[in-house]
């Protein structure tokens, strides 16, 4: 694929992309990565220390791995996710199971764009790798708002590039010269995964996504770079 789809267009896309590649994702999130995602997630959980009788949402959630991290904080409440692609849903079941079993999880279809949840309904969010596949990030990041609770905590983990000019050359040219690759070796579909570097070029800088999340009403915003730069993790508050 040569160019993004537009507006119109990237809503469709994007689940039928997702539907398409469901099946490998872990495999090739885990190598793309080096691994290294799951440690984000694990800090991200820390960072905003879900409360053991609260609700946690996770915006976005794929194949779910955030709900294991974050149940395991709730004592009495529930980590539910969300996702508006169903094979990835179902992709992520055996990870849920026993949680879902014991009613501590659960997966929920649904639009980023417009939350299936009443107003102030979680104590934690978390979305990872989501908002570049919005078609308005700012209208996102306000779903979360409004479905957080006062005193809640939402953490975003999205992509970055680094800041010395030499690591966002290796970057550039792993991520959009061997990351395809990556892609079509392990989960079979190179398209795809031309789509998400580009995605990522176009994604606003750490400052700017910082900027959104107060405009959506996020106090506190505060975000740290991680993965030499390649990614940022950012944090906010509903007060």
């Amino acid at each position: 694929m040569s160019a993004l789809p537009d507006s119109d267009e990237k809503a469709t896309y994007v689940e039928r992309m997702f539907a398409r590649i469901a099946p490998g994702y872990d495999r090739v999130n885990r190598v793309m990565t080096f691994g290294l995602d799951q440690g984000w997630r694990r800090r991200m959980v820390t960072m905003i220390a879900p409360p053991v009788g609260g609700d946690a949402l996770d915006v976005g959630t794929g194949t779910g791995d955030f709900l294991p991290e974050l149940a395991g904080w709730l004592r009495d409440g529930r980590a539910v996710g969300v996702d508006f692609t169903l094979p990835m849903m179902v992709a992520g079941l055996p990870k849920i199971d026993a949680l879902a079993n014991a009613g501590r999880a659960a997966f929920v279809g649904g639009d980023a764009l417009h939350l299936p949840f009443p107003d102030g309904s979680f104590d934690a969010i978390t979305t990872g790798f989501m908002l570049r596949n919005v078609t308005d990030i700012g209208q996102a990041l306000g779903e979360m708002y409004r479905v957080a609770r006062p005193g809640a905590m939402m953490a975003c983990l999205e992509v970055a590039r680094p800041r010395s000019a030499l690591l966002r050359l290796g970057h550039r040219i792993y991520f959009e010269g061997v990351v395809p690759w990556i892609g079509q070796l392990l989960g079979g579909d190179r398209r795809a995964y031309t789509y998400l570097p580009q995605s990522a070029r176009n994604f606003p800088p750490p400052e700017r996504l910082a900027e959104l999340m107060r405009a959506a009403g996020w106090a506190h915003v505060r975000y740290e770079l991680v993965g030499l730069g390649a990614a940022a993790i950012h944090t906010g508050a509903k007060v």
